[in-house]
């Protein structure tokens, strides 16, 4: 059974240090199993400026069995799937221990981002070129986080004003929008659900 007493306590820690950290953990919906965690883009890595999204989904035996966790947010990374966001770390498998936290897990994920497995990889393709041709892979990754980490603020505020334009209050819009990493559809959705 999952222990929500520490998963709220976890919550209210990663609000706390929201600002120092960057890293935010929020629920998907009101079921504290779903959650969406946020980080961001290392400084002096190819994803610095980038704000990436992450799916983490609670086991029935969380705290003892580590959160699953993927990018939502597309990166080239040799340890991360460029298909599916699957994450190729070791505390998000056998290395996990019940002291660690959501907030620790996702630090993890970004240190992750700044130092790369290449020789344990999730995505060979990724792995090859890192090894083979850095120069490109950063590049690419570069690419990456400039196409689908990096939200422009001229077009958050088109989709909060075509949500507003829909009857919704602009403080609600902006908190779906924000939660669902920009994605005007699923924060309709949001919205639209309750």
């Amino acid at each position: 059974m999952i222990d929500f007493a520490r998963v709220q306590k976890e919550l209210q820690e990663c609000s706390r240090d929201m600002e120092s950290s960057g890293i935010k953990v929020a629920p998907k919906s009101d079921n504290l199993a779903r959650l969406t965690g946020t980080i961001p883009g290392p400084i002096s890595s190819p994803y610095e400026g980038g704000t990436f999204q992450i799916d983490i989904t609670l086991p029935d035996g969380y705290p003892f069995e580590p959160p699953k966790m993927q990018f939502a947010t597309k990166v080239w990374h040799p340890n991360i799937s460029s298909q599916s966001g699957a994450i190729c770390l070791d505390i998000l498998k056998d290395q996990w221990s019940p002291a660690l936290t959501l907030k620790t897990a996702l630090l993890s994920v970004q240190a992750l981002l700044s130092a790369p497995e290449p020789d344990d990889p999730q995505d060979a393709v990724v792995a090859q070129q890192y090894l083979r041709d850095h120069q490109t892979f950063v590049g690419t990754a570069r690419y990456w986080t400039e196409t689908f980490a990096k939200t422009s603020l001229r077009g958050v505020e088109e989709k909060v004003q075509k949500l507003v334009e829909m009857g919704f209050p602009e403080a609600l819009a902006r908190s779906a929008l924000e939660s669902v990493g920009g994605d005007e559809n699923s924060a309709l959705e949001k919205l639209c659900s309750g």
